[in-house]
């Protein structure tokens, strides 16, 4: 299926290490660009420690140190030189938990612009419209962008953290169990969200619920103990995996 996609991410022989501790080890995997690729497994199994290694968010980590080749469109994101501000504008995050700024909502999605030497007020207007209106929300919020962020509902929170990342123009986004802390109702927007956003973007989630990795996902990626067991097309991941402990997992015998 993927034959003739572009790789927005390249990952051989990676190593993770927290001092001593290996926590991932020996990863192979390629991320195709506008596919959803989900990743799966147990609770600390290294899925989103993998996650934040895509944009560098594990360098703030104390005594974590990285081996094996990570390339983004072509390049090694751990060379001495690499931009990480470049990187980090290219691959943005949406965390577990909504975490909007406490500012308006206006000033949350120009943030990153603004970061960016945006400074021009109908540019950054036409961002938070256009931004507002990939996620959905624009109908909803038009009428109190400049009140506080935090008055939304949680639903709401996540969808406008989405809309915050793709301010910049991102390539990739990486979701670390966006839906976690949602209800179904809220949860079934964001999934419907993540299907319209992988005509223009890259997505990488990390989930828990293997219905929503079914339903949203292109590929899937099965983490065990630090180790990438199985990665395919998710269907035939749910159908007809290779790995015995990827269909025990699966089948809900554990985990």
């Amino acid at each position: 299926m993927n034959t003739m996609k572009k790789k927005a991410f390249e990952i051989r022989d990676m190593d993770l290490y927290y001092g001593n501790f290996q926590a991932l080890k020996q990863l192979n995997i390629d991320i195709y660009e506008k596919d959803v690729t989900a990743l799966i497994g147990p609770s600390g199994c290294g899925k989103s420690t993998f996650l934040r290694s895509l944009n560098r968010m594990n360098d703030l980590v104390k005594g974590c140190r990285i081996e094996g080749d990570i390339r983004f469109d072509g390049e090694d994101i751990y060379a001495k030189d690499y931009d990480i501000i470049t990187l980090r504008k290219n691959v943005g995050m949406v965390f577990q938990q909504p975490n909007p700024f406490p500012k308006s909502i206006y000033e949350n999605i120009v943030y990153g612009p603004k970061i960016h030497g945006v400074r021009d007020k109908k540019t950054l207007n036409e961002i938070v419209e256009r931004t507002l209106k990939e996620v959905g929300l624009w109908e909803e919020v038009h009428d109190r962008l400049h009140r506080s962020a935090l008055g939304l509902s949680g639903g709401q929170q996540q969808r406008l953290c989405i809309a915050r990342c793709l301010a910049v123009e991102p390539e990739v986004i990486l979701m670390d169990e966006p839906t976690s802390a949602l209800d179904p109702v809220a949860t079934s927007k964001i999934e419907a969200l993540i299907q319209e956003l992988k005509t223009k973007y890259t997505i990488v989630i990390v989930t828990h619920n293997m219905q929503q990795a079914a339903r949203i996902s292109d590929r899937t990626a099965f983490f065990l103990v630090g180790e990438i067991l199985e990665v395919d097309d998710t269907q035939k991941i749910f159908t007809n995996p290779a790995n015995k402990k990827t269909e025990e997992y699966i089948s809900g015998r554990f985990g």
